[in-house]
């Protein structure tokens, strides 16, 4: 009966002992350094550390394991009991420029620290882009197999006439909702359609990108590839990083699933779901942007030469933000 007990009391300690070094970490900083040391996310992971330690403790007094083991619980109970309960009160409307600064810094380091995915995501989106725009270059037919021809022609008739005539008042304002609702569908199906094990959001990114990719060789073959590239080169860092980025979060999503590694798959999906909320929310905005951008500005009648800097200008600081910002200070996940 007690080799029974030391090896039930074991693994419960293998199982549990990375949340409850996780738990320690935070109490003892909010206790050397004050509670305002802490980032948000680490604030918010307190509550439900604190909550999983009491069921611990009840359980770990139910099954009577050893003395260190329950007054460890004990201590680090209460530890996180005054931790949790010193917080004051949050003001319901507040600006923080601290605040601020820390989202604005977690969405990077959120998409960094789910890299496998996302550089999958990334070539599967574009790998199937590149096939489709130099199969519809070298066999304009091939185009008509992946996008229905009658949507191919009268983009090669809207191209050709270039964008010299700028867009009507008013007519902007309208396309900014159209390309909303447009691009956050196209995202929100590679993203929620992860949760069938990723497959879903693999889906979704090859045909895509095989859409576009066909789209813009078929309009390149019949003569009216420069305006399109002038079309879309401003907004297409925004508009196709936030697809790619959107997919990725998804199949994060259906991998936590498949391999939840040390916890349940519910705690693996809680788990990976928290941080795939700050993904998804960044990719929103990015949407978001490059609806403005498609809207407002890739149809007017700048010089050609002023787009291309343009859109060369986004796509460094798109760049730039995603693999340099927060750098400094790695992500956590909650």
């Amino acid at each position: 009966m007690a080799l029974t007990s030391h090896v039930t009391e074991a693994a419960f300690v293998e199982r549990r002992n990375q949340d409850w070094a996780e738990l320690e970490r935070l109490t003892q900083r909010a206790a050397n350094k004050n509670v305002s040391a802490l980032e948000v996310q680490e604030v918010t992971r307190i509550s439900p550390l604190y909550r999983d330690i009491c069921a611990d403790l009840a359980r770990a007094q139910a099954a009577r394991y050893s003395a260190p083991l329950v007054d460890y619980l004990h201590a680090l109970t209460a530890s996180a009991h005054s931790v949790l309960y010193a917080l004051p009160p949050r003001p319901r409307f507040t600006f923080s420029l601290r605040g601020k600064k820390s989202a604005l810094l977690a969405f990077p380091r959120a998409v960094r620290a789910h890299w496998p995915t996302m550089l999958l995501a990334a070539f599967l989106f574009f790998g199937p882009f590149l096939f489709g725009a130099i199969a519809s270059i070298a066999e304009p037919s091939f185009a008509f197999r992946v996008v229905p021809e009658s949507q191919l022609r009268p983009l090669v008739d809207g191209y050709a006439k270039g964008f010299s005539a700028g867009r009507q008042a008013g007519e902007g304002a309208m396309m900014a909702g159209f390309y909303v609702n447009n691009n956050v569908g196209i995202a929100l199906r590679c993203f929620a359609t992860g949760i069938f094990g990723g497959l879903g959001s693999a889906f979704y990114l090859v045909q895509n990108g095989l859409a576009i990719g066909a789209i813009l060789g078929y309009v390149a073959s019949q003569g009216a590839g420069g305006n399109l590239l002038l079309f879309i080169i401003g907004h297409s860092a925004f508009e196709l990083g936030a697809i790619v980025i959107a997919g990725g979060a998804g199949m994060s999503l259906g991998w936590s699933i498949i391999a939840p590694g040390t916890k349940t798959r519910l705690a693996s999906l809680q788990s990976a779901g928290r941080d795939v909320a700050v993904i998804v929310s960044g990719a929103a905005v990015m949407l978001l942007i490059a609806a403005a951008i498609e809207a407002f500005w890739s149809a007017s009648s700048m010089p050609a030469g002023v787009k291309v800097a343009f859109g060369v200008l986004w796509l460094l600081v798109v760049l730039s933000y995603i693999f340099l910002a927060g750098q400094g200070e790695p992500w956590e996940r909650t």
